[in-house]
């Protein structure tokens, strides 16, 4: 059988994405995951729900809010494709709190980053940091070529 066409329980699909079936539900529920085709017991799942929830993880692991990640998953469904730019993110609202990385370059040098919109995995926001620090080394050694 196609992966493709393979079908999910509940419990499987929780063990193949790693998260629980409160969780799936939730989701579902905020219209980040298209419902179970069938209903009660029969309900099962696809390889589209499978790829939906993998999709939600690698998000999540990159630090977006949940708010961001249902703006992302709505402009795909009106026709954003793979390939195609992750749309921006939502203005900032008064109130609203954000989290944000200070990267320690030197003393009196630091980057400042928001990882859930600058769309940076934490690997990616570790080799920002890696490679600031070094260009920073190289500027104030005198040896950075222009």
């Amino acid at each position: 059988m196609k992966n493709e066409t393979r079908t999910f329980t509940i419990d499987d699909i929780c063990s193949l994405v790693e998260m629980t079936k409160r969780t799936v539900r939730f989701y579902i529920q905020k219209g980040l995951l298209e419902r179970p085709l069938g209903t009660g017991k029969g309900a099962y799942y696809t390889h589209s729900h499978l790829e939906q929830l993998l999709e939600i993880r690698k998000w999540k692991e990159a630090g977006l809010s949940l708010e961001r990640i249902e703006e992302i998953v709505a402009a795909k469904r009106e026709g954003s494709e793979y390939g195609r730019p992750t749309p921006p993110p939502a203005r900032r609202k008064r109130g609203s709190v954000e989290v944000w990385s200070h990267i320690i370059i030197d003393d009196g040098v630091e980057i400042h980053l928001e990882p859930g919109r600058s769309g940076l995995s934490p690997e990616e926001v570790r080799k920002v940091a890696a490679e600031m620090t070094r260009l920073y080394r190289r500027i104030k050694e005198g040896s950075c070529d222009e």
